[in-house]
This record gives structure tokens, C-alpha cells and sequence, in this order.
């Protein structure tokens, strides 16, 4: 295309020569204002960032990107949210939840993992944070089990938490079962093309519970390599188990170094999630630590 000089190119170059000092005076005055200029847009970049609530939509702006490297950090905390005595002494409502808060918004991580969380925490957890949430309750004796000590938070279940939009999510009963609880698996996909999954498996307590957490374990498998196969796929849950579920392909972290209950709680990767790195947070009330794992996300062309 054509370059017409504009007006201000044509007055220009009729002017003289302008001396050494005033071109200095010129550039210094063109820095100032692309200085302000980019301040004021990355500024209004920011901003929009801001998914509601989140103290760090810088890291959000960054997570968005498809960029080689990009920084991806799953979350994964069991909550012990349902007030049922069997589930742990130490167990305290609110504080588990506001402990869980403070956690999130220390780390910033692109998706959250919960287990033994009730519906209406987990919203709350969603809107304090600036984050979406899919909530799937299990039935416990047949029926949905409201959360109590107190009451008035909805049903227990399984839920993940994401920094990016949500655009689907299944959820489905495994078809081996043991005890009084439903054991389910919970994945949704955001606009980044990256699947978050959360599940808790059976306890192996007894013999049939051990068969019911093995036929768990390789129905998970299948679930999560029919993602994988689709794009970037993530999974994190208690999984009451030393052995991963992890299927062919996908790399395993595992809350080893825990004070409590070590080495069940899982985080599963796709190799679009590259470079794992885990580390345990420690949790004063609930009876499981939180599991860390931050990773690199390849770009969307090479998942």
C-alpha cells in the first residue's frame, strides 16, 4: 500500500534542522509520553484481568496465555467439611474453610481440587477467590447428605475450582462401589482447552473395599486418558491408595511428605502439563495436608 505523507509530515520537512539539544528535548518528551501511553493500557489490561474477587490478576492475565512455558498450579485440599464426627477431631467450621482461602490466595494456582466439601462452601470458596466452580454431590446411604455443625452449606461432594471460564463439565458414578458413601469423578474444561478433573475414591479398609478402589482406580484411567487424548488434562484427588491411577502417559505426584495420612492424596498430568514440581502446604483443620503441583503448559499447537 501507498504511503501518503500526512500533514504534519509535510510541515516537517520543510522545517530546518533542528539543533542537538532540541532533539534531545524531543526524544525525552516521546519517552515520557510512550511511557504513559503503556502505563495507562497495560493498566486497563490488568483490570480487565480481574476475574472478581482475586488479588492477583496478574497471574490470571498471565494463566490466560497459550504462551511456551506458561505457568499452570493445581491445588489439591481434601476439606473434611462434612461435620460428621467420623470425619476428623481437629475439624473446625469455619476456620477449614477461611484456612482454605487464605491458601488459595497465598498460591494463586490455576485450578482447585476439593474432596469431602459442601456446596455451599464451595460456592463461597468460588466467589471470595474469583474463581468458577462445578460442584457434583455424592449420595451417602442412598440420598444426598446434607453438610451439618453447622448446617445450612448444602450437600456434601467433590468440586473443582478454576481460573479460567468453564465452557463444560461431566461427572459420573464409578461403577464398583463399597460402603455407605458414592464414590464419582468430576471434570470440567475451560476456554483454555485444559480439563480439570476431581475424585475421591473408596477407602481400602476390607477386602471388597480394596476390590471397589482397584476397579476405581482402572475405570479413572480410562476416564482421564479419553481426556488426555482430547488436550491438556489434569486431575487431583484423594485416592486412598499408594499405587497411582494415573493411565499410560500421564505423570504422578502424590502427597508423600505429609504428616498425615502421606502419600494418597494425587495429582495426575497430561505431558502438556511439562515439568511437575510438588510440594506439601501444611493444613491445621482438616486431616489431610494440601498438595501442590506447579507445571509448565506447552503451547496449544504441541498438547
Amino acid at each position: 500500500m501507498n504511503h501518503r505523507p500526512s500533514g504534519t509530515e509535510a510541515v516537517m520537512s520543510t522545517r530546518p534542522r533542528t539543533t542537538r539539544t532540541n532533539r534531545r528535548a524531543d526524544l525525552a518528551l516521546l519517552a515520557t509520553a510512550t511511557a504513559l501511553i503503556a502505563s495507562l493500557v497495560l493498566g486497563g489490561i490488568v483490570a480487565s484481568a480481574r476475574p472478581g474477587g482475586d488479588g492477583s490478576p496478574l497471574r490470571r492475565l498471565i494463566d490466560d496465555t497459550s504462551e511456551a512455558g506458561a505457568p499452570y498450579t493445581v491445588l489439591q485440599m481434601n476439606l473434611c467439611l462434612s461435620g460428621l464426627a467420623g470425619c476428623y477431631g481437629g475439624a473446625d467450621h469455619p476456620s477449614v474453610v477461611e484456612e482454605a482461602v487464605t491458601t488459595i490466595e497465598a498460591l494463586d494456582p490455576g485450578a482447585v481440587t476439593l474432596n469431602e466439601a459442601c456446596s455451599g462452601d464451595a460456592a463461597r470458596l468460588a466467589a471470595r477467590t474469583g474463581y468458577q466452580v462445578r460442584f457434583v454431590a455424592v449420595v451417602y446411604r442412598g440420598a444426598p447428605l446434607p453438610c451439618v455443625r453447622p448446617g445450612g452449606r448444602g450437600v456434601f461432594g467433590n468440586a473443582v475450582l478454576t481460573g479460567q471460564r468453564i465452557v463444560s463439565s461431566r461427572d459420573q458414578a464409578f461403577a464398583a462401589q463399597s460402603g455407605v458413601e458414592e464414590r464419582r469423578w468430576v471434570c470440567a474444561t475451560t476456554a483454555r482447552r485444559v480439563s480439570v478433573c476431581a475424585t475421591h475414591l473408596s477407602t481400602r479398609g476390607t477386602a471388597e473395599a480394596q476390590a471397589a478402589n482397584d476397579a476405581q482406580c482402572r475405570e479413572l484411567g480410562r476416564v482421564l486418558a479419553s481426556y488426555a487424548a482430547r488436550g491438556a488434562t489434569v486431575l487431583g484427588g484423594d485416592v486412598n491408595r499408594q499405587d497411582s491411577c494415573a493411565p499410560a502417559g500421564m505423570w504422578t505426584r502424590t502427597d508423600a511428605a505429609a504428616t498425615r495420612a502421606p502419600g494418597i492424596q494425587h495429582v495426575y498430568g497430561s505431558p502438556a502439563l511439562r515439568a511437575p514440581v510438588s510440594r506439601v502446604v501444611p493444613a491445621t483443620y482438616t486431616d489431610h495436608d494440601f498438595l501442590l503441583v506447579d507445571t509448565r503448559l506447552a503451547p496449544a499447537g504441541r498438547r
